[in-house]
């Protein structure tokens, strides 16, 4: 496992007294594995993440990652956030290295990795180019590009598709799902599209609604060598569609 949750349980303080957000999250990721969260709005998706991330602490509980506790930030973890939070005035060269930047490791061996990066991925020409100057979907592609730069082995994607319009929507998921695997990234992604987990993961984690529980995980073992694309024509894909769909209370 290279990611092992453990009765992962998160509170927070507010003048009426404590509030639950997760309640006792507990399972694993296997190395290579693509997985996405669903539930109601304000179901603790986005903590978890953060959670994972060492963005945040759980109340109580544990975050195994790679056989070993995780507490803080931790190198092998990259995270994607729902914006691409490219800065307007730098070069998609520069933005791209803005990771390696922080962390003091922008060299010129690991330049050399994300050029060739940009080369693979059909961006190396728009290096020079600003943000401005490139499509939503190119411009998540940078973003993925910049989190891969610092070379985690777990992605965290916190619903990076929710500013792109849907036909753009599906093709940069397509190009995100395609990069990851290429790549042998494990990913976790947080969605409030079913058809977009069902469409990218091997696993849907389904959590309750307030404080946020683990209803059930969905496997998908026929699509797991499909295309996200391939997945939507699939006959079970409606069959997965519905078992998750029935899972989440909408109401809560």
């Amino acid at each position: 496992m290279i990611v092992d949750m453990k009765g992962v349980r998160k509170l927070y303080q507010s003048p009426e007294g404590e509030i639950g957000a997760l309640e006792d999250i507990t399972f694993s990721i296997e190395e290579g594995e693509f997985i996405s969260i669903v539930g109601p709005s304000g179901c603790g998706k986005t903590t978890l993440l953060s959670i994972v991330a060492g963005l945040e602490a759980p109340s109580s509980g544990e975050i195994w990652v790679d056989g070993a506790i995780s507490r803080g930030v931790n190198p092998k973890i990259g995270y994607m956030p729902q914006r691409d939070q490219l800065f307007a005035w730098r070069s998609i060269w520069d933005n791209v290295n803005l990771g390696l930047e922080i962390q003091g490791r922008r060299d010129a061996e690991h330049e050399g990795f994300v050029r060739t990066l940009l080369e693979r991925y059909g961006l190396a020409r728009f290096s020079d180019c600003v943000p401005a100057q490139l499509s939503g979907g190119m411009r998540q592609r940078c973003a993925l590009i910049r989190t891969l730069a610092t070379g985690p082995r777990i992605l965290l994607l916190d619903e990076p598709f929710s500013a792109l319009d849907y036909q753009t929507r599906l093709s940069v998921a397509g190009d995100i799902h395609s990069i990851i695997k290429k790549e042998g990234k494990t990913a976790i992604l947080v969605t409030h599209d079913i058809s977009e987990a069902v469409s990218m993961s091997d696993r849907v984690v389904v959590l309750s609604a307030r404080p946020g529980t683990l209803k059930c995980i969905v496997n998908q073992p026929e699509l797991h060598d499909l295309s996200p694309m391939q997945r939507r024509d699939h006959a079970l894909f409606q069959r997965y569609f519905n078992q998750i769909w029935k899972e989440i209370d909408i109401s809560a």
